[in-house]
C-alpha cells in the first residue's frame, strides 16, 4: 500500500465539513474523481482530448474494472449508466421460454426485482425467497428454491435495507448444477470489500459507481463471463455494439466479440473517468485494507449503539455476513421520530438516512473512530428523554 493512512483525509474533502455516513446511498466522490472531472472539463472546453485520448483512458478504466472484480480481462467488462441497466441486459438478453424461473428474494432493491417481474408477460415465473426473522437471507433457502426450471438466481450481494451479505459461491454451484446462472447486484459491496467473480462463480454482475466506489452517478460496470458473451443478446442495439463500430459507413451488422457488444452508443466519458480515478485509489490502498478498516469502524458503531440500548437490525454475528451498512432502531422506551432525528443529526454535522422505517448508517474506510464516537454522542443527545 503506497497511500498511507495519515494521507487518507486529503482524498476526501467532505471531512472538512461533515461526518458523512451515507455511502450506501449517493456517496460523496473522492478528490481523485473530482480532479478527473475537472481535467475533463478543462480539456473539453479547450478542445483537448478529442483525438482519442479520452477513449484510450477509458480502456484503461475498463482494465481497472476487470482487476477490481477479478475478471479474466477487460473483454468481460461493459460500461453502463446504472445497475438497473446491467440487470436488464441479462433479463432482456437471455432467450426465455414459458415456465422458466428466476429466483430472487422478497427484500431486493427494486432494481433487482422489476426487470425479472416484467418477464411474467413471457410466462417466466419469479420465485421469491423470504428473508427470515433473523434478517438474513439463508443460503440454504436460496438453494432449496433452485430447480430444473431455474434459469437465473439474481441476488444482491449485500441487502440495502439490512446490510446482510450472503455467501454466493454455494449458490452459484447449485444453480450451475441445474444449468442456470448467477446474476449479482453488487452495488452495495463493490468498493467496500474484495470481490472475485471467478471464485464466487458469478456469471453476470452489475454495479453503479456512486456508492462504495466513490464515483459520480451515471457511470457503472457490467460483467459477463466470457463463455456467455454470445448467449446474451444485446438488449439495446446501436452503432457502438458492432465489431467495426468506427467504420460508420460499412454497416457491418455483427456484434463485437467482447462485452462492448452491450454498449449501444456514446459513453458518459467524464463519469467513467471519475469512477476510474476512485477505483485506482481503492486498488492502491487495497480492498483488503478498505474492508478491514470499514469492518472496524462499523463494529465500533454497533458496539456503541448496543451499549446505549439501541437495537441492531443488521446481522452482525460473524464478519463474513457483515457489510458497511449498519441498520438500527431507537431504544424501545424512547419515543423517536426517526426522520426528525435524521434532520437533527444533519444539523449536528452527521449524514445518515432512514430506510424502511429504520436508521441506516454506512461509513467508509476513511471515516475514523472519533467520527463514530461523535455520532453516538449526538444520537444520545438528540433522543435523551
Amino acid at each position: 500500500m503506497t497511500i498511507q493512512q495519515n494521507t487518507w483525509r486529503t482524498h476526501f474533502p467532505v471531512l472538512e465539513h461533515v461526518n458523512f455516513f451515507n455511502h450506501a446511498g449517493v456517496s460523496v466522490i473522492s478528490r481523485p474523481a473530482a480532479d478527473a472531472l475537472a481535467r475533463y472539463a478543462h480539456e473539453a472546453s479547450h478542445g483537448e482530448g478529442l483525438a482519442g485520448a479520452w477513449h484510450r483512458r477509458l480502456e484503461q478504466v475498463r482494465s481497472v474494472c476487470a482487476r477490481l472484480i477479478g475478471a479474466s480481462g477487460p473483454e468481460e467488462i461493459a460500461f453502463i449508466p446504472n445497475t438497473s441497466t446491467g440487470l436488464s441486459l441479462v433479463a432482456r438478453g437471455l432467450r426465455w421460454k414459458e415456465g422458466d424461473q428466476v429466483v430472487i428474494t422478497n427484500v431486493e432493491y427494486p432494481a433487482n426485482r422489476y426487470p425479472w417481474q416484467d418477464l411474467g408477460r413471457f410466462g417466466v415465473e419469479m420465485v421469491e425467497v423470504a428473508q427470515r426473522s433473523d434478517r438474513r437471507i439463508h443460503m440454504e433457502d436460496v438453494i432449496a428454491a433452485i430447480g430444473p426450471r431455474t434459469r437465473i438466481v439474481s441476488l444482491s450481494h449485500v441487502q440495502y435495507a439490512s446490510g446482510h451479505r450472503i455467501d454466493l459461491a454455494p449458490i452459484a454451484e447449485a444453480v450451475h448444477a441445474q444449468g442456470g446462472y448467477l446474476c449479482v447486484d453488487a452495488i452495495q459491496s463493490l468498493g467496500a470489500m474484495p470481490m472475485d467473480v471467478s471464485a464466487a462463480g458469478i456469471d453476470f454482475l452489475a454495479a453503479d459507481g456512486h456508492k462504495w466506489l466513490l464515483g459520480p452517478e451515471g457511470a457503472g460496470l457490467f460483467y459477463c463471463r466470457a463463455a456467455l458473451l454470445e448467449q446474451l443478446h444485446p438488449a439495446i442495439v446501436g452503432w457502438l455494439n458492432m465489431v467495426e463500430a468506427m467504420d460508420f459507413g460499412n454497416y457491418r451488422y455483427e456484434f463485437a466479440p467482447s462485452a462492448q457488444r452491450f454498449e449501444p452508443g456514446s459513453y458518459n466519458v467524464p463519469g467513467l473517468l471519475a469512477m476510474g480515478a476512485s477505483i485506482d485509489l481503492l486498488l492502491e490502498i487495497g480492498l483488503e485494507t478498505v474492508w478491514d478498516r470499514l469492518y472496524a469502524v462499523t463494529q465500533r458503531l454497533v458496539e456503541g449503539l448496543e451499549s446505549a440500548g439501541w437495537g441492531i437490525w443488521s446481522p452482525r454475528q460473524c464478519e463474513d455476513e457483515c457489510s458497511g451498512i449498519v441498520v438500527f432502531e431507537p431504544p424501545p422506551q424512547r419515543q423517536v421520530d426517526v426522520r426528525r432525528l435524521v434532520a437533527e443529526l444533519k444539523r449536528c454535522g452527521h449524514i445518515i438516512v432512514v430506510r424502511e422505517g429504520r436508521l441506516r448508517a454506512s461509513p467508509h474506510f476513511y471515516n475514523d473512530p472519533a467520527q463514530i464516537d461523535a455520532l453516538l454522542a449526538d444520537l444520545e443527545a438528540c433522543t435523551r428523554p
